[in-house]
C-alpha cells in the first residue's frame, strides 16, 4: 500500500489555506488511498524565536483540528514529531550527508534569514538545517508519497536527493520519495494582500481567516477583502488577483470551477457575500467536532499516545538500519 506523510507546523492558528491546500485533502482523500501519517511538527517550530507555552497550545490545537476535520485516528498515524525520538536521530545523519551549499540554496531560508536580520533578531542555525530534518521526518517511514504545496517541493526535492546519495553511499535504504501537489486551492492568498499566500501569522491578521473565527468575524474579513480595479468579476490571477482570490475560494468551497464562476456575479459584494457565506458553511463542521474534542482532553492525549507508538514501530527499523549502513557499531545490548 502506498504510504504517504505530512505534517503541520505549530507556528500559529490553522487557517483557511491550511485547510483547503492541505487538511481537506488528508481527510477525505490521503487516509482513504494510502497508509497516511500525519504529524504535528513541533520540533521545526523551534527555528525561530517562540513561546514555549503557546507552541504546546498550538500543537495540541493543530492535532485536534485534524481530528475535527475528519482525520480518523483509526485510519491514519496522527502523532506528535517531537514523540518520535527517531526524527532528531536520522536528523543528524543527514546533516552528515547533506553540503552546506545545498542548504544555503534552500528559498525558504533566504526569505526567513532577511526577515530575521530585519527585525533585529539573529537567525538561527536550525533555520539553516531544519530540511534536512524535514527529509529525515519523511525518509524515517519509507513514505512513497508526500502531500505538499508548490512552496514546500524545494525540500521534497532535497529529500530525494538525500535518500538517492544515501542508498548510492551505504547501500539501499531508504524509498525515494516523490511530491504530489494538492489539486484545488492549492495556495489560497491572503484576502488584504492577494499576492501573498495566507499565512498562519500577520501583523493584524485582517487577511487571514482561522479555521476557529467566529462567522461573523469570517464575514467580516471577506467582505472587506482587497479586490481590484475596474469592478468586472473575471478570472485572471495577474489583472485581477483579489477577485481570482474570492472566486478560488469559492469553487474550493463549493466544488465548482472559478472560471465558470466569474461568469455568474456582475458585482465584487455579491461574489464576497457568496463567500463569505460559502466558508462559514465550510467551516461550521469543523468548528463543532472541535468543540466536542475540547470537552475531552484525555481523547486527544490517547490518540497521540497511539500514534506516536505506532509511528515509533514504523520509523525506528530505518533509522536503526541507516545507523548500521553508515558504519555506526549497534548498543552493546543488541551486539549480543
Amino acid at each position: 500500500m502506498t504510504r504517504i506523510f505530512s505534517g503541520i507546523k505549530p507556528t500559529g492558528h490553522l487557517t483557511l489555506g491550511n485547510y483547503l491546500g492541505a487538511v481537506r485533502q488528508w481527510a477525505e482523500a490521503d487516509q482513504h488511498r494510502a497508509d497516511a501519517l500525519f504529524s504535528i511538527v513541533d520540533l521545526h517550530a523551534l527555528t525561530v524565536e517562540h513561546d514555549p507555552g503557546r507552541v504546546r497550545r498550538l500543537s495540541r490545537q493543530a492535532a485536534t483540528l485534524l481530528l475535527a476535520s475528519g482525520i480518523d485516528p483509526e485510519r491514519a498515524t496522527v502523532f506528535v514529531q517531537s514523540h518520535v525520538d527517531e526524527h532528531a536521530r536520522l536528523s543528524y545523519l543527514l546533516e552528515c550527508l547533506a553540503t552546506d551549499g545545498e542548504m544555503r540554496r534552500m528559498i525558504q531560508y533566504k526569505e526567513k534569514s532577511v526577515l530575521e536580520r530585519a527585525r533585529g533578531g539573529s537567525v538561527r542555525l536550525s533555520l539553516l538545517t531544519y530540511p534536512v530534518l524535514m527529509a529525515a521526518d519523511i525518509l524515517a517511514y519509507r513514505a512513497d508519497e508526500v502531500p505538499v504545496g508548490e512552496d514546500q517541493t524545494q525540500h521534497v526535492e532535497l529529500t530525494r536527493d538525500l535518500a538517492v546519495r544515501f542508498n548510492q553511499r551505504y547501500g539501499p535504504t531508504f524509498v525515494v520519495p516523490r511530491a504530489t501537489p494538492p489539486k484545488v486551492a492549492a495556495r489560497v492568498m491572503d484576502l488584504q494582500d492577494p499576492t501573498s499566500k495566507m499565512g498562519k501569522s500577520h501583523e493584524t491578521g485582517a487577511g487571514i481567516v482561522y479555521l476557529l473565527d467566529e462567522p461573523d468575524v469570517v464575514r467580516k474579513k471577506i467582505m472587506r477583502a482587497v479586490t481590484d480595479s475596474g469592478g468586472e468579476v473575471a478570472f485572471d490571477r495577474e489583472a485581477q488577483p483579489g477577485v481570482s482570490n474570492l472566486l478560488e475560494i469559492l469553487a474550493a468551497c463549493q466544488g465548482g470551477n472559478p472560471e465558470a464562476l466569474s461568469g455568474v456575479y456582475e458585482s465584487y459584494g455579491a461574489l464576497k457575500k457568496d463567500t463569505a457565506e460559502a466558508v462559514v458553511e465550510l467551516l461550521r463542521p469543523v468548528q463543532e467536532r472541535h468543540k466536542e474534542l475540547v470537552a475531552d482532553p484525555t481523547y486527544l492525549e490517547e490518540v497521540l499516545r497511539r500514534g506516536a507508538e505506532r509511528a515509533r514501530g514504523m520509523a525506528k527499523p530505518t533509522v536503526d538500519g541507516a545507523y548500521r549502513a553508515i558504519g555506526l557499531l549497534p548498543p552493546v545490548n543488541e551486539a549480543r
